[in-house]
Order: C-alpha cells, then sequence, then structure tokens
C-alpha cells in the first residue's frame, strides 16, 4: 500500500464519515537528524485524519520514513483533536411573536 505525500485533496463526505467513525485530526511535529549533519536537528509537520490511541495512518508514514529517508528520526510529538463532537444544545425560556 503506497502513501501519497503530496495529496492536497479537498475534505470528501467520507472524510466526514471517517470522523463520525472516530477518526480525529492528528497532527504530528517530527523531530530529525539531518543526513549529512546527524548533530543537526530538522522538523517536519504531518497532519491527517486517524484514529486514536493507536495512529494507524501516523505508524504507516513513520514506517516510511524510516525505510525511505534518510533523517533519522530523533522525537515524534503527537496531538489529536477530535473535529466532529454531538451538538450542544442549550433551551432558552421565553417566547417570540411575530405578527
Amino acid at each position: 500500500m503506497g502513501t501519497n505525500l503530496g495529496s492536497h485533496s479537498p475534505p470528501s463526505a467520507s472524510g466526514l464519515l471517517g470522523q463520525l467513525q472516530g477518526h480525529r485530526l492528528t497532527t504530528a511535529e517530527i523531530i530529525y537528524r539531518l543526513p549529512d549533519h546527524p548533530a543537526l536537528l530538522q522538523t517536519y509537520v504531518w497532519q491527517s485524519l486517524d484514529l486514536a490511541p493507536r495512529f494507524p495512518k501516523l505508524r504507516e508514514f513513520l514506517g516510511f520514513w524510516e525505510e525511505n529517508l534518510e533523517g533519522a528520526l530523533h522525537i515524534v510529538h503527537v496531538a489529536s483533536r477530535q473535529l466532529v463532537r454531538p451538538a450542544e444544545f442549550r433551551f432558552v425560556e421565553g417566547q417570540l411573536r411575530l405578527h
């Protein structure tokens, strides 16, 4: 299964369906060593909808990184946020009359 690193497609109905099924917006700050200068660190930010707490898409991406890229991973910070939540209702007392 290949990883499309350059995909910038707009959200689709399947994205909304995925969110309703528990996918969360996941952001990873990947700090890695520069191949030619291992003492220097560089930052890369990765973002996708993923399933917390196992993060299969992030794990797949990090596996791709380790197999195909030369920059050794140093630290990965992960943040995850649920975008679609149950609606919040608030009842207000009062009347509204039209004509």
